[in-house]
């Protein structure tokens, strides 16, 4: 059976039981139900570790941004710059093209402004999957562009914290994550 790691921050969260339900029976899908991958760094240890307990992985989709973008008081910049953002990218492709066939890096979500939940808007978003991005094409890696998904509903599928899915968005997000994965069939 074919298996798939799902790597990212809470937002993986709140899909990755659906994809493993809606996956079930062809594949087996890995993630860290009690822990999410933060920020970009977090996720680069936590692949490395799911890679040295199960070994090779069919499939790799994963996501990073807010908790990179985000400057939680007292901070006042971002957690990771765009610079190391991107340099912390291009480690997670390294380590997952060494362990695993195909990968698939989904665009950060965007939100509505900064609240007591975080510190950016949508205009830090867009910066750091501008980056993301220019790394994704230097590095010739699949997109998941969940982003543009997103804002085919005026309020963005968000809880009322604006930056948690609903039920209904993490169901989008899991039915297009499902239906790339199965693309390659």
């Amino acid at each position: 059976m074919k298996k798939v790691l799902l790597l990212g921050d809470s937002i993986r969260m709140g899909y990755d039981s659906i994809v493993k339900e809606m996956l079930d029976g062809d594949y087996q899908v890995y993630y860290d139900d009690t822990d999410n991958g933060r920020f970009s760094f977090y996720t680069l240890w936590q692949a490395n570790q799911f890679f040295w307990h199960y070994g090779h992985f069919d499939v790799v989709h994963w996501n990073n941004g807010y908790w990179d973008m985000n400057a939680e008081p007292p901070m006042n910049e971002p957690l990771t710059p765009i610079g190391e953002y991107q340099h912390n990218l291009r480690r997670i492709i390294r380590l997952c093209r060494a362990n695993c066939d195909r990968l698939i890096f989904a665009t950060t979500l965007p939100v509505t402004g900064p609240t007591e939940m975080h510190s950016y808007g949508n205009d830090s978003v867009l910066a750091y999957n501008k980056a993301a991005l220019e790394v994704m094409a230097a590095e010739n890696v699949e997109v998941n562009d969940l982003y543009t998904r997103m804002l085919q509903r005026d309020d963005l599928y968000k809880c009322e914290d604006t930056l948690h899915l609903t039920e209904e968005g993490s169901r989008v997000c899991a039915e297009q994550i499902v239906r790339m994965i199965r693309e390659a069939e």
